[in-house]
């Protein structure tokens, strides 16, 4: 029997086996005769629980779900009050004080107080959840007032009080607090079936309006497996991958939500000159440190067609690595597709084809080098081939090599092209993608970039009140773009599937950073009228 043919029987018998497993159990939504009750297919099961100082809803902001933050960010970027009623950052910008509310209690009946969010401020400064590098102390002024102290100005650092669920101090235990954990959100888990489901459900002690839908049985389930449920109507939400973007459900209507959620091209600025990261990795690379090989194809490439090509139409071009509705953007949208503009640029750099075979040389060395993507992204494998096909034109040979995020960091990121991504309502997380102190740490500034002016541009930023700083952050990306150490290509939009009869409020989304925030408006979700 041909093999793709078996390949292709056996995911599908994978993906009947996972649905009829689902079916079987208790939850299935199509015996559910209460309406606040739904079933969804959108998120990863997290492997190290639903703790905050683990990841849980914390590294790009997103709702935590079953924990509260002291304030939530909405789809314009404004800060809303969650467990504070106000704050006051200092003058000198080096403390902020937070006045907390006073009617909130944990799902064990608990109150909440300073005190846990002192002790969850301080395991995550530990632990490294998020980036608290510029935090000095954090303390209780009194039950309901917190003072964090910094070791510098940082306008940015309000953004770092929306990223953290806050856990209680007397009974967490990071050995069990993930499976079993005591929050003040919306929700609270009251079921676990590891590798198959969480079901969560209204939290009776939560301080705010309570949500529509009283229980939520998150499904964890590969996405053929999860189009098979949809399709069978035992999921009410799900969401799926671009490559479905022409799929129809019937029953079920399609929800697309933009978000800052942006891929680029990550170019080493600097040449191999045999150094190596503390990773293993090498070190730069000896053609994309020619500034004309990186300005040729940030001109060169056309994002509209890769939009429409790799993203299914669902993205939008980015010429830099804010979006340009973000109020720091450097706003630097330039006409693309331009090859005779590149060819020009690599003949001006000393770039000549003087063999005919398309591909561009200098000093002896081809124009030509490897990009790699994450293998399991289809997403991505798709913008890299597309970009090299494009790069060809212009006489650019591109080589695409799907590989593990593992053997990016510790074999290759510092020194051969990948795919990156990106997406912050945060300007100090997009700094780090650019922060030479940052460079050959994880995925921070992967091509070694370093510029005073740039630094000195973002210092002043800090130092400025977070308004006022948007306009310098801008002039500080802008100058990223001037020199292209990642050449930016389209953000992503956010695909689902919604039941027909249920209300996702796309219109009230937050702002969807890297990664997605699909519980973000969850108080909003409703049956439609």
């Amino acid at each position: 029997m041909n093999k793709k043919l078996i390949s292709g029987l056996i995911v599908l018998i994978i993906a009947i086996l996972a649905v009829a497993a689902f079916s079987m159990g208790d939850n299935s939504t199509s015996d559910k005769s209460n309406a606040t009750e739904i079933a969804v297919a959108i998120d990863e099961e997290p492997e190290a629980g639903f703790d905050p100082l683990t990841g849980w809803g914390s590294a790009q902001s997103t709702e935590p779900l079953i924990q509260s933050r002291l304030f939530r960010i909405d789809g314009n970027l404004t800060f809303i009050n969650d467990l504070a009623t106000d704050y006051k950052v200092a003058d000198d910008l080096k403390s902020v004080d937070v006045t907390l509310r006073e009617d909130v209690k944990f799902t064990d009946d608990t109150p909440l107080t300073a005190e846990d969010v002192v002790f969850t401020y301080k395991k995550a400064k530990e632990n490294g959840v998020i980036d608290l590098d510029s935090l000095e102390d954090v303390s209780a002024v009194d039950d309901s007032h917190v003072k964090f102290t910094l070791t510098r100005p940082d306008s940015t650092f309000i953004f770092k009080l929306a990223k953290l669920g806050i856990v209680p101090s007397d009974s967490y235990n990071n050995q069990t607090y993930g499976e079993n954990p005591v929050g003040s959100g919306p929700y609270k888990l009251a079921q676990w079936d590891k590798g198959q489901q969480a079901i969560f459900e209204v939290n009776d002690n939560y301080y705010g309006e309570k949500p529509y839908y009283t229980k939520i049985t998150s499904v964890f389930l590969e996405e053929d497996a999860a189009v098979a449920a949809a399709e069978k109507g035992d999921v009410d939400i799900v969401k799926l991958s671009i490559a479905n973007a022409n799929k129809t459900i019937d029953g079920m209507q399609k929800v697309t939500i933009p978000s800052i959620d942006i891929r680029g091209i990550s170019l080493p600025v600097v040449p191999n000159n045999g150094s190596i990261a503390e990773s293993g990795s090498p070190i730069g690379n000896d053609i994309t440190s020619d500034a004309a090989i990186r300005n040729a194809i940030n001109v060169g490439i056309n994002r509209s067609e890769i939009v429409e090509g790799a993203y299914s139409g669902l993205g939008d071009p980015v010429y830099s690595c804010v979006p340009n509705y973000l109020p720091y953007s450097p706003n630097t949208e330039f006409e693309d597709g331009q090859v005779d503009q590149a060819k020009q640029i690599l003949s001006d750099g000393g770039w000549k084809d003087s063999d005919g075979d398309g591909i561009v040389e200098k000093d002896g060395k081809k124009a030509s080098f490897e990009l790699d993507y994450i293998s399991k992204d289809s997403l991505r494998q798709a913008i890299t081939i597309q970009v090299a096909e494009q790069a060809k034109e212009f006489g650019i040979e591109i080589t695409p090599v799907g590989k593990t995020w593992d053997e990016i960091e510790t074999t290759s990121g510092y020194s051969t092209p990948y795919m990156v991504g990106l997406g912050s309502a945060d300007p100090y997380m997009v700094y780090a993608k650019f922060n030479s102190n940052l460079s050959g740490t994880g995925f921070n500034n992967p091509g070694y970039y370093n510029n005073s002016e740039f630094e000195s541009k973002v210092s002043t930023a800090l130092s400025q009140d977070l308004n006022s700083s948007y306009n310098t952050w801008s002039d500080a990306f802008k100058q990223t773009q001037d020199e292209n150490p990642i050449v930016w290509v389209a953000s992503q939009q956010y695909l689902f599937f919604v039941k027909d009869g249920i209300d996702m409020s796309a219109d009230t989304h937050t702002l969807y950073p890297h990664g997605g925030d699909v519980w973000g408006n969850v108080l909003d979700w409703k049956a439609s009228s």
